[in-house]
């Protein structure tokens, strides 16, 4: 980690990073990206059957299933993508790979992967510092 700078040392508060440089440090790496597509992706899977599904058997709204549906179904094929770029990138083996693939398939899958991917981010990243 970078050294302190004299006003964090004295306890004085540091702005909070932009939206923009967040985004940026998060796109900037492959498992970056798929953290980010597997958060989307989880978001949009946990809609699509906690009320877009719903919205179509209980209140005969179906145009909110193919809405979200598409919007799940490309966020999927993106995150296989990820998964392919991190996977070269970090020299997975086919076990991590299937893992983080079945985890994809099941509803709060992504978000509970996340918490290896991070741990693996941040691991990187002190590597690389």
């Amino acid at each position: 980690t970078p050294p302190l700078t004299r006003a964090a040392r004295d306890g004085a508060r540091l702005p909070a990073p932009s939206v923009a440089d967040t985004l940026h440090r998060v796109l900037a790496t492959p498992i970056g990206r798929l953290r980010l597509v597997g958060m989307l992706e989880g978001a949009s899977f946990v809609l699509l059957l906690g009320a877009a599904m719903p919205l179509k058997y209980l209140a005969g709204m179906p145009i909110f299933v193919r809405v979200v549906g598409s919007a799940h179904g490309a966020l999927f094929v993106a995150y296989v993508v990820a998964l392919a770029l991190a996977a070269r990138d970090r020299r997975w083996g086919l076990d991590r790979v299937v893992v983080l693939f079945a985890a994809a398939w099941l509803p709060f899958g992504p978000f509970v992967a996340d918490r290896s991917l991070l741990r693996e981010e941040r691991e990187a990243r002190s590597e690389s510092a």
